[in-house]
Order: structure tokens, then C-alpha cells, then sequence
């Protein structure tokens, strides 16, 4: 069941964090850490924690500000090592039971497991694994994973050797962490690099995070990105050990982290995304000129460009928009009538600003199309003479089958219409997209090279026939 896109932006389904810490806060940190990758998923959080050899948990549907309130984190044990999640799910089931970290018991041990991508072959590892006598609760590919490491640790390998184990039977795009009963935190990239983790640390311990803005907000200081097929092991004793246990031939982190995903303070495998996004705005006025009295952008991911393309083309950045941040998002409304109002109230133009104006709008993506049409005419009701959109991405083409909610492709804009039509259907006077090259030039400092796959069909890896829609709720995590 296909949720309601009518906001069609872009979604990408979650934030980890894993912490040892000796000051037995881990539970506060962690919830700490989730709500500064709140960006990364909004309708579910977890937290787990190890304390005595046992693991506890609690997780929820909602916002971590709803599912971790005073009362709950009050129960939660003071303890040293924890895990946490934020969750995006992109077709439908968003309960309980599919939120994670998904907690799963074994004759000798119990797990906790969160990750962050898609796995690609997981129904057929979940068929093996039924096969076997194993039993699934959830109907997401993370449930598959957590049940694959405890079948490898329950014929006895070392839960190390299980995670890797387990990591290289999975085909796809991961950032994992684990956290098991034997007194171990756990984290893993998959050997292609799609989905960013970093390592923090400071007098106290070692975290683990999606993005490095986490690490500050728990106090850690961030020392390096995990490699792609990099598995780091932190002990309870305080002891880090590095294994490189997974390759592929070819790697790709999602450019889409720079252009949208990621949080603006964040730096991710060596580039500033606020950086990132400044030199995408300068190559969209480099690519795209034009003659205007100003330059906004969309909040939030277009401020950057916005800015961007102001320094470079010499026009003066001013807001354009007012952000109403207490609002939900657009699609949890039943009616399209309520759809539009809520994206009203979310964000409502600056009339004083735009009135009368010839007007650069910049933003970071168009997806199908009608949340950019709805935007670009509040402008013109609020006075604008004119609306130049510019976007910092290329149109999208294809499918990504490897974690971000990209709708099919015959529902892109981009297969349907060409650039002209496209103009005329959002309603804007002109219409520009930053090059690929241009996008790729503007990440060019990154440390990885980079997954273009839903602009070109190009992907680190390829999908396979294993990858069957429908026996899955993909990208659910």
C-alpha cells in the first residue's frame, strides 16, 4: 500500500546511534543523539540498553520527544552502553513492531540491532530462514538481519564473527549497529559506502552515529567516518578494535546526503554538507543565470544553495519563506483539501520580501512535481512579478533500491514531461537544474566516490532479481 505522496519530497528512512559511555548515562545521551537525527525519520524511535547482561528496551511510533518523555525515560536503567534508531517508513506498516531496534533472542545470547539502508535479497534470506524454523514478528528487512546474526552466533561463532557473517550474506545498502548481551556495541558499513556512520569519542567512551551532528549533540568529539565494509568492535572495557570485512568492487556513497538528507552541520566522509550545498548553489548561477532582484530558497535544504547561487550571481539573499516547524507532515492528512492547507501553514511566503519581485527560488529536488507548483504559486499570491526555480539536484529518473523513498519511475516528472513542460506544470517563468557534473563538482571533496544511481541508472551495486517488491515493505526502517 503506497502512502500518500502528495508533498512528494523526498524521504530517507532513518538515523542510528550506538554508545559506551562510563558515566551510565547511555539512555539520556542516546535520546539526545536521536533527536538530533530527527531529520533522518519521524514516525518512530527506539532506544535499547545493555545493563547486567541483560538487554531492555523501549520503542514507539511517533517523534523521540513523544516516545521518550519524562516518564519513560525515567524507567529506562542507568547504564553504559545503548543503541538507538530513528525511523522512515515508506510503504505503509508504521507500528511497533516494525520500529526498531529490533531485539532478538537466541539459546545463548539476546541482540539488539537498528540499521540504516535496504537489503536488497532479503526475502530470500528470510525464506531460508523460516526454512530453519525461524519465526519473524515485523515484516521488515531489519527483523531479517538481526534473526540472521543470532542464527550465525547460535552455531557458534563469536557474535563478531556473526555480524560479519551475517553482513556478508546481505546484499544491499547498511549502516548496523548491534548491541549484544556479550558485553559488545557492534558497527558495520557496508562495503559500498551508500549510508554514512562516523566514530566519536571522548573521556568518558566511544559513539557511533548516521551523521556527525549526533556526536555533538552527546558530547562526543568526532574522530573519523567507518569505512565502507569496516566493522569497529567497542568493548565494555573501553577497548576499540577495527576489521575490515566486507568489499565491493565498486563504492558510492548517496549524493543524495549532500543535496538533502543529511543535516546541514554534518560532515560526512570528509565534506562539509553546508559546504557541499554553497558550492551547488554557486554551479546552478554558474549554470543558470538569469536577471532577478532576489534569491530564497526552500527551507531547509535550499538555504544553502540559496545561498550559494546569491554569492556567485551577485543578487541579494533575502527570506523568502516563513517556516511553521509545528506542523506534521503534509501526507498524515486524510484529504488532499487538508494536505494543501497543512503545506500552507507549514510554509507561508514573506510578503514583504517578495512582493513585486523578480524572484530566484531555489530548492533541492522535484519529485512529481506538485509540491513545487504549490510553492512557486504562494509566491505569485504573495506578489512575486516573476519566479525563477532552480534546483540543486538533476531530475530524477529512476528508482533507488537501496534506501531513499524515490517514487517509481513512471511517477517522476522527469520521465514525463520535458524541461519546457515541466515549467509550465509548476507554473514557475523559468526552470533550471544544476548539471550532474555540476553536482558532482560541488561534492568533488568528498572522501568517497559518490552513488548517482537515481539520476542515471548508474548504481554501485545492482539490484538483482532477488530484490522482488511486495514480499517486503522496502526501504521500511
Amino acid at each position: 500500500m503506497q502512502k500518500h505522496l502528495q508533498d512528494a519530497k523526498l524521504h530517507e528512512e532513518c538515523g542510528i546511534f550506538g554508545i559506551l559511555t562510563n558515566t551510565e548515562e547511555a539512555a539520556g545521551l542516546t535520546c539526545n543523539a536521536l533527536l538530533a537525527l530527527q531529520h533522518r525519520g519521524q514516525e518512530g524511535a527506539g532506544i535499547a540498553v545493555l545493563k547486567n547482561g541483560s538487554l531492555l528496551y523501549h520503542k514507539n511510533t511517533g517523534l523521540v520527544s513523544e516516545v521518550f518523555h519524562k516518564g519513560v525515560m525515567a524507567k529506562l536503567p542507568r547504564a553504559d552502553m545503548a543503541i538507538g534508531h530513528v525511523r522512515y517508513s515508506t510503504t505503509g506498516g508504521n507500528t511497533r513492531s516494525n520500529t526498531q531496534p529490533m531485539i532478538t533472542e537466541y539459546l545463548t545470547g539476546r541482540i539488539a540491532a537498528a540499521h540504516n539502508g535496504n537489503i536488497v535479497n532479503a526475502a530470500a534470506i528470510r525464506a531460508r530462514l523460516e526454512a530453519e524454523g525461524c519465526s519473524f514478528a515485523a515484516t521488515n528487512d531489519s527483523e531479517v538481519i538481526s534473526s540472521l546474526i543470532a542464527w550465525e552466533a547460535l552455531h557458534g561463532e563469536s557474535i563478531e564473527d556473526a555480524v560479519a557473517t551475517a553482513a556478508a550474506q546481505l546484499r544491499g545498502a547498511f549502516s548496523l549497529v548491534v548491541l549484544s548481551s556479550r558485553d559488545r556495541l557492534i558497527a558495520l558499513r557496508d562495503g559500498a559506502g551508500f549510508r554514512p556512520l562516523c566514530l566519536g569519542q571522548n573521556s568518558h567512551g566511544f559513539a557511533v552515529a548516521s551523521e556527525s551532528c549526533a556526536l555533538d549533540s552527546a558530547g562526543f568529539t568526532f574522530v573519523r567516518d567507518i569505512l565502507p565494509g569496516e566493522m569497529v568492535i567497542i568493548h565494555r572495557d573501553g577497548t576499540l578494535e577495527s576489521r575490515m570485512v566486507l568489499s565491493n568492487a565498486r563504492q558510492g556513497l548517496c549524493i543524495f546526503e549532500y543535496v538533502y538528507f543529511a543535516r546541514t552541520d554534518s560532515t560526512l566522509d570528509g565534506l562539509s554538507v553546508y559546504e557541499a550545498r554553497i558550492q551547488m548553489g554557486r554551479m546552478l548561477a554558474k549554470e543558470h543565470p538569469v536577471e532577478a532582484d532576489m534569491v530564497c530558497g526552500v527551507p531547509d535544504s535550499g538555504l544553502e544553495a540559496a545561498i550559494g547561487y546569491a554569492m556567485e550571481s551577485g543578487l541579494p539573499y533575502q527570506h523568502g519563506f516563513v517556516k511553521n516547524r509545528y506542523i506534521g507532515r503534509s501526507f498524515i492528512f486524510p484529504s488532499q483539501a487538508q494536505r494543501d492547507a497543512a503545506v500552507r501553514l507549514k510554509l507561508n511566503p514573506l510578503r514583504v520580501n517578495v512582493e513585486g519581485k523578480r524572484v530566484v527560488l531555489v530548492d533541492d529536488s522535484i519529485v512529481r512535481g506538485t509540491t513545487s507548483a504549490r510553492i512557486v504559486q504562494s509566491l505569485r499570491q504573495a506578489g512575486a512579478k516573476e519566479v525563477h526555480l532552480r534546483i540543486s539536484s538533476p531530475p530524477f529518473r529512476h528508482s533507488c533500491h537501496f534506501g531513499t523513498d524515490i517514487d517509481s519511475e513512471e511517477n517522476l516528472i522527469a520521465n514525463r514531461m520535458s524541461l519546457e513542460e515541466i515549467c509550465k506544470q509548476i507554473g514557475a517563468d523559468s526552470l533550471g537544474y544544476i548539471s550532474l557534473e555540476g553536482l558532482k563538482t560541488a561534492c568533488g571533496q568528498a572522501r568517497l566516490p559518490l552513488c548517482t544511481g537515481c539520476f542515471n541508472g548508474d548504481y554501485p551495486v545492482k539490484p538483482g532479481e532477488d530484490h522482488i517488491k511486495g514480499q517486503f515493505e522496502p526501504n521500511d526502517h
